[in-house]
């Protein structure tokens, strides 16, 4: 490709912001009207403008839309070939109007948009892990700190904390949604516009909350657009290590989890291999999101008011995690609804280990031992052992005693399941803590609010 062609693509955005033809489209016609009701524009043109408008979108939609790459950008593409459509009056459809507002407008519109269907998105993922919690409360396994068995504890408390997770994530999605909320359009280039535009009638047409306030911070603003590049990073992040929780516990050395075949897929050369790809993927789909963060911020750090071309830059990465997002909190739904648990290595898991050493080094508070003391006796036992491969469930009671005089039968009783039940505080682990939290997680989601 010679200079000549480089240099005529260079500027180009209308391979990517040509899915934004229904926002400004809608964004025309109300743009229209609004002139229209002024006496700026004669009414017969404006309904010449919206037939026109509306002819253009089934065009685009049945794919007969002849699309020019020389006219740049999406809006030039529609705007002239509204002029061979109607003629004259679609000339007078940019007035009162400026490329910076009306580009502002539409990333306005698309981006409630993408926010609503991400809310819905993460609302399917949380029914997802509340019903696979109340179906699994009876479930033990161990709990992990330092990725080290660390305290029992039920399978579906592990499940609500990630339910918990991606409910701040709805809540940062919901006040990003809030700032998006707001309507550009009369800003004009960047100092307002000499017509007496009626302003809040294209705010209730295109349903927007309120109408921007100032004109210079309307057409240069994009932080809209890095809330929801931030809400979805962190977003990301939970998925990445709900992700990295799934590829381990379908390993053989977990076998905690068995995820449906239509997420996992075979070795090209080992017959027997399941491997996690869709987890795999998901996780490492998380560093092109944060990219996209950093390359509008990178872009915004050092563009002086108002517009500035720089800002073309601001719409591949934005796409680029929405199309990434949203697909992944529906997959993960879909997964987390079709994985089946192994309840018996779960246990086993929790059983054949040390988790217990608290709740026996509590026992001995509740005897009247200080707590530091009762730690280093119990850290003795366990290390004695892990040394000859012995758990704290075959030891005797009168093994017990050689360690503390305080112990007697009520020692023996300490179990997985017991350890797990004496949680019973708000937020702990018991099954009555559990299951008032599994209560709690529908009725938020039954009421559209868990974020």
């Amino acid at each position: 490709m010679g200079l000549k062609e480089v240099s005529s693509d260079y500027t180009v955005s209308l391979h990517y912001d040509r899915r934004l033809y229904r926002q400004d489209i809608e964004g025309s016609i109300a743009h229209a009207r609004m002139l229209a009701n002024q006496e700026i524009i004669e009414h017969s043109d404006a309904t010449a403008i919206v037939e026109g408008l509306n002819r253009i979108r089934k065009d685009i939609e049945s794919n007969k839309f002849p699309w020019r790459p020389e006219h740049e950008d999406i809006h030039m593409n529609i705007e002239l070939r509204l002029h061979e459509l109607i003629g004259e009056p679609a000339l007078k459809l940019h007035t009162a109007r400026s490329r910076n507002d009306q580009v502002a407008l539409d990333m306005r519109m698309y981006m409630k948009e993408a926010l609503s269907d991400t809310l819905d998105a993460l609302h399917g993922l949380q029914w997802s892990l509340v019903q696979l919690a109340e179906d699994n409360t009876d479930v033990v396994m161990p709990g992990y700190t330092h990725l080290q068995r660390a305290q029992p504890v039920l399978f579906a408390h592990h499940m609500l904390a990630y339910f918990l997770m991606f409910g701040r994530d709805k809540s940062r999605f919901n006040q990003a949604y809030e700032r998006a909320d707001v309507m550009p359009l009369g800003s004009g280039a960047l100092a307002g516009l000499p017509y007496p535009l009626d302003r809040e009638f294209v705010r209730r047409e295109l349903g927007f909350a309120r109408i921007s306030e100032n004109s210079m911070d309307a057409v240069s603003d994009r932080d809209f657009m890095l809330d929801f590049l931030s809400a979805a990073s962190i977003c990301a992040m939970h998925i990445s290590r709900f992700a990295e929780e799934l590829v381990l516990w379908s390993s053989d050395e977990f076998d905690f989890i068995r995820l449906s075949d239509d997420y996992t897929t075979g070795s090209s050369i080992m017959p027997q291999k399941r491997n996690p790809d869709f987890a795999e993927i998901a996780r490492g789909k998380t560093g092109r999101v944060y990219g996209n963060l950093i390359g509008l911020l990178t872009t915004m750090k050092g563009l002086p008011l108002t517009y500035n071309r720089d800002l073309q830059e601001d719409k591949e990465g934005l796409f680029d995690t929405i199309d990434t997002l949203i697909p992944t909190l529906t997959i993960f739904a879909d997964m987390v609804r079709k994985m089946s648990l192994n309840e018996s290595r779960l246990l086993d898991a929790a059983q054949g280990s040390y988790v217990l050493a608290t709740d026996i080094a509590d026992y001995l508070v509740s005897q009247g031992m200080p707590f530091r003391e009762a730690y280093r006796v119990v850290s003795t036992l366990s290390q004695q052992l892990s040394e000859t491969g012995r758990q704290f469930h075959e030891l005797t009671l009168e093994e017990y005693k050689t360690y503390s005089p305080l112990f007697d039968d009520g020692v023996l009783r300490i179990t997985v399941e017991s350890s797990v039940n004496a949680r019973n505080v708000p937020g702990g682990t018991s099954s009555e803590s559990v299951s008032e939290a599994i209560a709690i997680a529908k009725d938020q989601l039954e009421r559209g609010n868990s974020g």
